[in-house]
């Protein structure tokens, strides 16, 4: 049988911005302050979409990465979160090169690199379900093969 690798889920990159993002959703609520950038680029209901968004991938994001049960299921629930965070901080780089411009070139490209290595990130995950996947055939075939009798259900 093959050997299936499956990327860590414990990324440090990943879980330090799955750890701020919440943070910094719940301080723009509570505070009723927002970037000038969004301010302006963004209507009022895409600006708090986008706060609570950064809440709720972040908290998805650490509830996926130390899901106690089914591996595919905490990898799941990790694409779903990193997914969502690179688009809601895509969102925020689009504003930020509207309204800034030139001037906010390197806030631009950080936020950018965050929406990028989400992106790379969920490839990641994808594949790595894949692999969980052809290995569940694969152990339903090998038991097959062994006498087994075929189980939609996995049972023998």
């Amino acid at each position: 049988m093959p050997h299936n690798r499956i990327r860590s889920r414990h990324q440090p990159f990943e879980i330090a911005i799955m750890a701020t993002a919440p943070v910094c959703g719940v301080l723009l609520i509570i505070l009723d302050v927002r970037p000038q950038s969004v301010e302006m680029a963004m209507p009022g209901p895409i600006q708090v979409g986008w706060e609570s968004g950064l809440i709720v991938a972040g908290v998805a994001g650490l509830l996926g990465v130390v899901w106690p049960g089914r591996l595919s299921t905490g990898l799941g629930i990790e694409l779903a979160s990193v997914l969502m965070l690179g688009t809601i901080t895509g969102m925020y780089a689009v504003a930020l090169m509207v309204i800034a411009g030139p001037q906010g070139v390197a806030a631009t490209s950080f936020v950018f690199a965050v929406a990028v290595g989400s992106g790379w990130r969920a490839v990641q995950i994808t594949l790595d379900l894949r692999r969980l996947t052809r290995a569940g055939q694969v152990g339903q075939l090998a038991g097959m093969a062994v006498g087994g009798t075929f189980s939609p259900g996995g049972g023998t």
